[in-house]
């Protein structure tokens, strides 16, 4: 068997789906997923084509390495989403070839079920309340929610005011309470807000600081027992292993369809696992992404709750299910994801769906506005 076709397709709201087809029609799909940079990831593709059109593709690890030693550990993100698409694709066209999911060619499940949460919104504690009921009825027990809008260096009791009541009108509806920073708040608001919050007994908070900054969330992690949750902006285990080493990280986040596919965000969790840290993939992206989430929470003993990206904000026209013909696979029951028995990634896409909307290729960019103190910030 040889990789004799690999294509790539613009899926809305802004997603990037993989498509290997090897000589004998295995197929096998992943997610390439760049959240406002497809075209960029895109492009790197035509350099894999070049690579791998006529490899093994159950050399899944053969393959990983030949990309990453080959310069893509030099690429960032970009090229790094694109190894993760591939990665996810191998595992996909492998598993359905040979008639096992990806989990059990990795060594068989710890489980048979993950917790999720979801994304919800909401300026004032009534819009949080009506929100988190929302999510009840879809399934949910645990949401994420910001921490704040706008910031400026230092904080304010009015300010932390507001952010209690928001989140006590979460928890106040049934739900459990993870609170994302965006890595939005400067050094002094981040120490100030995270002891305000901590009686609070959220689920954990996300980066209350950028990742480019590893001393200060060391010393934001020695002064709060709430869980420091980070990742979603490292992209390999050697980007993960300072935040290990310091003590400066309760749970990771790593991303699929970022952080080198499900190959190395396996790694990644192992390592976590030495260090005694939690997993919890970031994943507000596909159907793709989301599946391989689940064979890493089926095989990783230290997974403890998965994002998913049902009814987020950016899911504008089209939303997390639309291009499955199986959507009760990634369907929560009682605020869990079942982990998908078929084989491969244990989804099915409608190929037809996606070639159809691959004709209008979206153009998706990242919100990006200008804080109180003049710097940027991402949404």
């Amino acid at each position: 068997m040889k990789i004799a076709r690999i294509e790539t397709f613009h899926v809305p709201p802004r997603w990037l789906f993989v498509r290997i087809e090897s000589d004998d029609g295995a197929v096998g799909w992943g997610e390439a997923s760049l959240e406002g940079w497809a075209e960029a990831v895109d492009g790197a593709f035509e350099a894999l084509k070049d690579r791998f059109i006529g490899h093994d593709p159950y050399r899944i690890e053969d393959i990983w390495q030949i990309a990453y030693r080959g310069g893509f550990y030099r690429g960032g993100p970009v090229l790094m989403s694109a190894l993760s698409g591939l990665d996810q694709a191998l595992w996909d066209l492998k598993g359905k070839a040979l008639g096992l999911p990806a989990w059990q060619m990795m060594g068989g499940r710890v489980r048979d079920r993950i917790r999720a949460y979801a994304w919800i919104g909401g300026d004032r504690p009534d819009d949080v309340a009506s929100a988190c009921e929302v999510r009840k009825s879809q399934g949910f027990s645990a949401v994420k929610m910001n921490a704040t809008a706008e910031l400026d260096w230092i904080g304010t009791p009015k300010l932390f005011d507001e952010v209690i009541a928001r989140v006590e009108a979460a928890q106040g509806a049934g739900m459990d309470v993870g609170l994302d920073f965006h890595g939005r708040v400067h050094r002094p608001m981040a120490k100030q807000l995270a002891k305000v919050l901590e009686p609070l007994g959220l689920l954990f908070i996300e980066e209350p600081l950028l990742s480019e900054n590893p001393e200060g969330l060391a010393d934001i992690a020695a002064l709060v027992s709430t869980p420091i949750a980070l990742g979603e902006r490292l992209f390999s285990r050697w980007d993960f292993k300072p935040f290990f080493e310091r003590g400066a990280v309760d749970i990771i986040q790593p991303d699929l369809s970022h952080a080198g596919g499900l190959s190395e965000c396996r790694r990644i969790a192992s390592m976590a696992e030495a260090y005694d840290v939690a997993v919890a993939p970031h994943c507000p992206l596909g159907p793709l992404a989301l599946a391989a989430c689940l064979q890493l929470a089926a095989n990783a003993p230290n997974v403890a709750i998965q994002e998913m990206s049902l009814g987020i904000h950016y899911n504008v026209g089209h939303d997390l299910l639309e291009f499955l013909t199986d959507k009760e696979v990634l369907t929560p029951i009682d605020g869990y994801l079942p982990v998908p028995e078929k084989p491969g990634l244990g989804i099915t896409i409608d190929e037809d769906a996606v070639r159809e909307a691959h004709k209008d290729r979206h153009r998706w960019r990242n919100p990006i506005w200008r804080q109180k103190d003049g710097s940027f910030a991402e949404w």
